[in-house]
């Protein structure tokens, strides 16, 4: 009799340590309008750059090989798909912290509409690459 007592009691002190181990589950994180803003000054910053960037690269080439020249068009064209993938990436970043905004239900339909917009603006940006005529 003793035996099964402490047994039972043995298999209620397991299925409680059980049921308190799942209590500690991770917690997806809590995003908030900081994160989103600062998500959004994230964004600026990588366009910016991407537009000093393109600006430097088109100056170098028009320097080195004349500003007319085949180099210094593929470098527009390579700093034009530079700033509109910045555009898109940061877009991207922005909307996703948004979408974790919204109730759970909506989440998911708002991350799906954040991941279309992205792939409509990246193929955007490839096209600038095939589209613009090479010198």
């Amino acid at each position: 009799m003793r035996q099964q007592r402490i047994r039972r009691t043995s298999l209620v002190g397991l299925a409680v340590l059980i049921a308190l181990g799942g209590c500690h589950r991770a917690k997806t994180p809590v995003v908030t309008e900081a994160d989103v803003a600062a998500a959004q000054e994230d964004a600026q910053k990588e366009l910016s750059q991407a537009k000093v960037e393109a600006k430097k690269d088109v100056k170098s080439a028009a320097k080195v090989a004349g500003a007319d020249s085949r180099e210094t068009a593929q470098a527009r064209v390579t700093g034009a798909f530079d700033i509109a993938m910045a555009q898109a990436d940061g877009d991207h970043k922005v909307a996703t912290q948004k979408c974790m905004l919204l109730q759970p239900p909506a989440q998911q339909a708002c991350t799906d509409q954040a991941d279309a917009d992205y792939q409509t603006a990246a193929a955007n940006a490839k096209a600038i690459r095939v589209a613009k005529p090479q010198q």
